[in-house]
């Protein structure tokens, strides 16, 4: 029996049973017809047949509230995430909501914990937490793909109609622009597709290197009713979008560089979207534009498989974007995570009206390591991301509110005074993970003078980490840590001097004792932040 106990196990074409993440799920028979069951059901009379072999199960967590200053970090437990066994996977690919499912796609190797052999791995959700995983959306085997089926993006066009674009890896290993759409555009969990015989549909530009074209964005229309897309690139070392214009998502006409960089290197996986400018966390259509619109281009840089943002305004006419200020275009400014995050994608929820981020989480194991274990790679907890109308000068970060119902027991610890050097610690109930927020409230502004008067100029990742001291910082979170604390890994803030001699708040993520292993990867990074000093309290969040 499974659930209520009103299930009767039946063995068709697989086993019958399964003993899976503290659960026992089954092929299951009861009026409504067949159907997989483990915990989070299936609607078998909407849905029938699924062939959904695995399903991840999220155990409930504690409980925390925003307010204040906040930046949101993810410190990635598996059960918070999809873990993707036996596999490599990373860069996300095509997320959407589609006839009350959503769906993510993801590079994904079906046959070793390595990179290779990319075809496109396939979940679905009706709440962002619980995900069941599908058969492969796509594979390698046309002479256009044939090398990886890499990043791609779904748009939906005005009349409901599906397509996806995706870049693919030709038999000479040339980075060429496909297009796919569903086989059964009735069906929800869209299982199969049918690559066009048009493909490719866009090959690389003269100027642009044969391996530096990929990752075209969800496409936009504007009042010509026609769509763009942008694709990512470079030449030489100035990272830069290219943008297309197309009627029919076959037929593409260059119009030049939407934006560029000098000395980023290649962008990849890029991302361009709008958000109110009015704060409100209601989002917006990716083909919004006009008076109280904000847009956020986000690039992926190859070089140091990072992040990047910038806000600013798209020009429409000349098809360009302008950030709001040299020092804040993308690579110089904004990152959108502090850690191991990378190649994310958004899309817009237009049932929830929120626009929603996914980002890949490559961790830090050595490729032996991942062949041991067996998988590679974890996709982090989606966020709902809008403009800040506080700071005026970035975007806010959150974990989507479905999140909200795993949380249990609350344990809430007020006034602790953190005395310079020193360390508290927290006892929490038992429990495989925490949601924790931490508030802080800042020092007198004696303290922020003499921070102000220090000839220091601060850096996260050549500060030391959190055993450097100052005036001001570092103070925050030790997460993970062990009872002697050998083993830890700090996030945390400093408040010191930037490279123009203002002052600045950095947040910081230091990996150099999060592990005993000698084969890992152990960095300290981070960034400045921008926080409200008039707020007098700053916050963090750790999942």
């Amino acid at each position: 029996y499974c659930g209520a106990g009103n299930l009767t196990f039946k063995s068709q074409n697989w086993p019958g049973l399964f003993l899976f993440a503290d659960s026992i799920c089954g092929y299951a028979l009861n009026a409504a017809g067949y159907g997989w069951y483990c915990g989070y059901a299936l609607d078998a009379a909407d849905y029938g047949w699924a062939d959904f072999l695995q399903i991840q199960m999220v155990h409930n967590k504690n409980s925390a509230s925003q307010q204040g200053n906040t930046l949101f970090l993810p410190v990635i437990i598996h059960e918070l995430s999809i873990k993707l066994s036996c596999v490599y996977s990373s860069c996300n690919s095509g997320p959407l909501i589609y006839k009350g499912w959503y769906h993510l796609f993801y590079q994904y190797n079906p046959d070793s914990a390595v990179w290779g052999n990319i075809a496109w791995g396939h979940v679905v959700s009706r709440d962002l937490v619980h995900w069941f995983y599908l058969n492969l959306a796509m594979v390698p085997d046309q002479w256009y793909d044939i090398n990886g089926v890499w990043t791609g993006s779904a748009t939906i066009l005005q009349d409901g109609r599906l397509v996806m674009l995706y870049t693919g890896s030709t038999n000479e290993s040339v980075q060429v622009l496909n297009l796919a759409v569903p086989e059964d555009p009735e069906d929800p969990l869209l299982q199969k597709w049918i690559k066009s015989d048009a493909n490719p549909v866009l090959i690389p530009p003269q100027g642009i290197g044969l391996t530096d074209f990929r990752d075209p964005t969800t496409g936009w229309v504007i009042e010509d009713g026609v769509w763009r897309i942008i694709i990512g690139s470079k030449q030489n070392k100035t990272g830069l979008a290219l943008i297309y214009k197309t009627e029919d998502f076959v037929q593409y006409d260059e119009e030049g560089i939407l934006h560029q960089v000098p000395g980023t290197g290649t962008w990849e996986c890029v991302d361009f979207y709008p958000v109110n400018a009015s704060g409100t966390k209601v989002g917006l259509d990716t083909s919004a534009t006009g008076a109280g619109v904000k847009h956020v281009l986000k690039a992926s840089f190859d070089d140091d498989k990072q992040d990047y943002y910038a806000i600013g305004t798209y020009d429409v006419v000349n098809q360009t974007f302008i950030p709001d200020g040299p020092k804040m275009d993308v690579g110089s400014g904004l990152k959108l995570d502090y850690g191991k995050y990378y190649a994310s994608k958004t899309f817009f929820d237009p049932v929830k009206q929120r626009r929603i981020l996914l980002g890949w989480v490559g961790e830090t194991d050595s490729e032996q390591d991942d062949l041991l274990k067996g998988w590679a790679s974890l996709q982090a907890i989606p966020r709902s991301v809008w403009f800040d109308a506080k700071t005026k000068a970035n975007i806010i970060q959150w974990p989507v509110e479905e999140i909200d119902d795993l949380r249990l027991d609350k344990l809430v610890l007020e006034d602790i005074v953190l005395s310079s050097g020193s360390v508290v610690e927290v006892n929490t109930p038992r429990a495989s993970q925490l949601d924790i927020e931490l508030v802080l409230e800042f020092p007198s502004q004696d303290a922020v003078r003499n921070v102000m008067e220090a000839d220091v100029i601060y850096n996260c990742s050549t500060s030391g980490g959190a055993a450097g001291r100052n005036v001001l910082g570092p103070f925050g979170l030790l997460v993970l840590a062990n009872e002697n604390r050998t083993e830890q890994t700090a996030v945390y803030f400093y408040i010191a001097k930037g490279s123009d001699g203002q002052l600045e708040t950095f947040f910081c993520h230091d990996e150099i004792r999060s592990s005993h292993a000698s084969n890992l990867i152990m960095r300290i990074h981070g960034s400045s932040v921008p926080v409200l000093l008039d707020e007098r309290t700053i916050s963090v969040r750790t999942l």
